[in-house]
């Protein structure tokens, strides 16, 4: 046994892989500073959906969010076509952004590294509540960075202190009881 594998009782490999368990605020800086061009699997074209909210968000900060959505191929996200996939997508991008189930993480993955070499992907990012220990060991292995389980969105925020601005981490807004005043 590994420390990056345990093992099931029947033998099928078990993956965890625990430095994916916390990522420093310097490694997640320098990848949202590193990249400019990246696509969301699982983008969606309604509104309403955190990964068009997410989308939107990171656009408006200067990222180019290329829309990767099987179901809405052809269609357009904030001025931006949606491709089928990442082998469909034309241009070359520096991540990719799973927004798609923990389950669908894998084989989705197993696309990016076919893809890597040609579209020049270095980096995969799994979203929040998105974890595939097993998609990690690979792309790991194909050398990708990767990380999981964080939203690019959130984590642009809290580094650029932008939450704080509309009073999150500033003692504005707080989760204790509230003193009337005297």
């Amino acid at each position: 046994m590994t420390t990056a594998a345990a093992t099931k009782t029947e033998g099928d490999p078990l993956r965890y892989l625990p430095h994916h368990d916390f990522y420093s605020d310097d490694k997640l800086r320098r990848i949202l500073s590193s990249i400019r061009t990246f696509a969301m699997v699982g983008a969606s074209t309604h509104w309403k959906r955190p990964s068009y909210y997410a989308m939107k968000y990171l656009t408006n900060k200067g990222y180019r969010v290329i829309p990767v959505n099987p179901a809405r191929a052809g269609d357009e996200i904030l001025g931006e076509k949606v491709y089928g996939s990442i082998s469909d997508v034309p241009y070359q991008l520096d991540m990719v952004d799973i927004f798609r189930s923990s389950d669908e993480a894998l084989e989705i993955t197993k696309e990016v590294i076919a893809n890597k070499d040609e579209k020049g992907i270095r980096i995969l990012w799994m979203q929040l509540t998105v974890r595939n220990d097993e998609a990690a060991e690979l792309a790991e292995a194909a050398g990708l960075e990767v990380v999981m389980d964080r939203c690019p969105k959130i984590e642009f925020g809290r580094l650029s202190g932008e939450l704080s601005w509309c009073g999150i981490n500033s003692r504005i807004i707080s989760n204790k009881s509230l003193r009337p005043p005297r």
